[in-house]
């Protein structure tokens, strides 16, 4: 894929970025009443698809079929193993508490309907989808730029992932904060306090290093890469990071290392450059947190002088 991504200023789609936010959220939910529960939340996360994201295979009853997000037609679109295919138009003015009705008539209409928690998860947003009349913002042109720059993303994160032989997640995207994620385990377990809520104690039951694309929200007001080490251990934010310009960030559960989207998208090599940082912010966590780099690494990842020169460029 050619490395030309395209500008996504947030505050230019900000509106059309919570309206979509909020129908992944719908679709999500139905996707999490509809799978069998697997570590991690890996089975609520949505994926990257050759028109979109999609949920994969869902199943209810004896009934197969899917759901999925087509920016390029832009619709959304049930198809089960039935051979049935429908779908209603994504368009500016579709308001959540439209969207949430008329995916639930799709499901309905081929007795696929399930019962969904009918409300935002973690969000500053929180009216209830079937009374959200407010969220109506869809704006194709940076749909289709979001889109580019998601599969993009998922292609470079895609191949890092595969520089890893020990446990790790698919590269997905979590509805939660709709952002694309990739993750790597240890494999030790991770200490809990007491109190830790039942969505974090299973996504964080084992030592992680996560790495993703965001398009920006409320707190990083522009499309960035990140990676953050979890628990944190000691001295990470005195670990370096690739390229200069990265920073680690504190938020608001732990640091979080840092590049913009934009110094990704001017560079001379984005691919190149996107890898580089996302390799130092592993190191940085391997190296403050003790795990065997050298035992976890595959056999198609670089070589360490051929690492050196990915951090160079």
């Amino acid at each position: 894929m050619a490395d030309t991504l395209p500008e996504l200023p947030f505050a230019d789609w900000e509106a059309t970025k919570q309206t979509l936010h909020l129908y992944a959220q719908i679709v999500g939910k139905v996707k999490l009443a509809t799978t069998q529960p697997r570590n991690h939340w890996w089975n609520v996360a949505l994926h990257v698809d050759v028109r979109g994201l999609t949920t994969r295979r869902l199943t209810h009853g004896d009934t197969s079929f899917d759901l999925t997000f087509d920016f390029v037609d832009h619709r959304l679109v049930l198809r089960t193993d039935r051979g049935v295919t429908s779908a209603f138009a994504l368009e500016d003015g579709l308001t959540v508490a439209a969207f949430d009705a008329s995916l639930h008539r799709l499901l309905r209409d081929q007795a696929l309907d399930v019962e969904i928690v009918e409300s935002p998860y973690g969000i500053s947003v929180t009216t209830p989808f079937p009374e959200d009349e407010e969220d109506a913002s869809y704006d194709r042109e940076y749909i289709e730029r979001y889109w580019r720059a998601l599969r993009w993303s998922d292609t470079v994160l895609d191949e890092f992932s595969g520089w890893l032989c020990g446990k790790q997640s698919p590269v997905h995207l979590f509805w939660h904060g709709l952002d694309l994620a990739h993750t790597r385990f240890s494999g030790r377990r991770a200490p809990q306090p007491d109190d830790i809520d039942p969505v974090n104690r299973e996504a964080y039951s084992h030592e992680v290093i996560s790495f993703g694309f965001w398009a920006g929200d409320d707190s990083v007001r522009e499309p960035s890469f990140y990676s953050y080490t979890a628990p944190e251990p000691p001295g990470l934010r005195e670990q370096p990071l690739h390229p200069e310009t990265a920073r680690w960030l504190e938020g608001p559960t732990g640091s979080l290392a840092l590049l913009s989207y934009d110094e990704i998208r001017r560079a001379p090599e984005p691919r190149r450059r996107l890898l580089g940082f996302l390799q130092s912010a592993y190191e940085a966590g391997v190296s403050s947190a003790g795990w065997d780099a050298a035992d976890l690494a595959s056999s198609a990842c670089p070589s360490s002088t051929e690492l050196q020169k990915l951090r160079r460029r």
